[in-house]
């Protein structure tokens, strides 16, 4: 995927969740921040940032905070991202696809892709990953009661028939492991756990990170126990 208006700045502070306050060419801006996760360890004083210019002209947050570079790593922070960058890549990843699906309601969830192939039917959840160390993506960066439901779903769709997935959608280069961030959450890693001895597949994806572009280029090995 790629974005039309990308611009350089430095992060300042972020006032709240849905806020940054960004230094463009030397003005400061108040900028949308595409991502309501706490990313502490991205938005750092003085970080470079990529903003995306808002195509609406008299938008009140003009960009988009979309990118970020912890030291010589650039990460794509956009939370929409994964699910875009995922939907390109369908066709790459099952072939013979003859449906796509997105947010596709199963149970009391809304699974991100509903996938037909010529030979069956998958459900696939996307989680897009921001959060590394040492070159070990992790995931997730705060407690996600929402994400071990899905994941409880899943489980439930794979004894129905489907073929499910939970991808991980690693957004950022050179990672050479994925693993469950069982000391935020360890009852997320639990249920992955859980989830792979019921069929359901855990994959992680990696991607190319450019000022512009997202793709989805490697695979990353999935590594679950502690």
């Amino acid at each position: 995927m790629k974005y039309n208006n990308i611009v350089k700045g430095r992060f300042i502070s972020r006032p709240n969740r849905f806020i940054a306050l960004c230094e463009i060419g030397g003005e400061v801006y108040k900028c949308h921040v595409k991502n309501t996760g706490r990313c502490r360890e991205l938005l750092t004083e003085n970080a470079v940032v990529y903003l995306d210019k808002a195509e609406n002209e008299g938008r009140k947050t003009p960009y988009d905070l979309v990118k970020v570079c912890k030291g010589d790593l650039l990460v794509n922070m956009d939370s929409n991202a994964p699910n875009k960058v995922f939907h390109e890549y369908i066709p790459k990843l099952f072939g013979d696809v003859v449906k796509i699906k997105p947010e596709y309601t199963y149970g009391n969830s809304r699974i991100d892709f509903y996938v037909e192939t010529l030979s069956d039917k998958k459900l696939i959840e996307i989680k897009g990953v921001t959060l590394e160390n040492d070159g070990i993506a992790r995931f997730p960066d705060a407690p996600t009661e929402r994400g071990i439901k899905h994941i409880h779903e899943l489980i439930e769709a794979k004894k129905s028939g489907f073929d499910c997935y939970i991808a991980f959608i690693v957004q950022m280069e050179g990672m050479r492991e994925f693993r469950p961030n069982w000391d935020t959450h360890p009852a997320f890693g639990e249920a992955l756990i859980e989830a792979r001895n019921n069929g359901v597949k855990i994959i992680a994806l990696g991607c190319t990170v450019t000022e512009t572009d997202l793709d989805i280029t490697y695979e990353i090995p999935v590594i679950l126990e502690k």
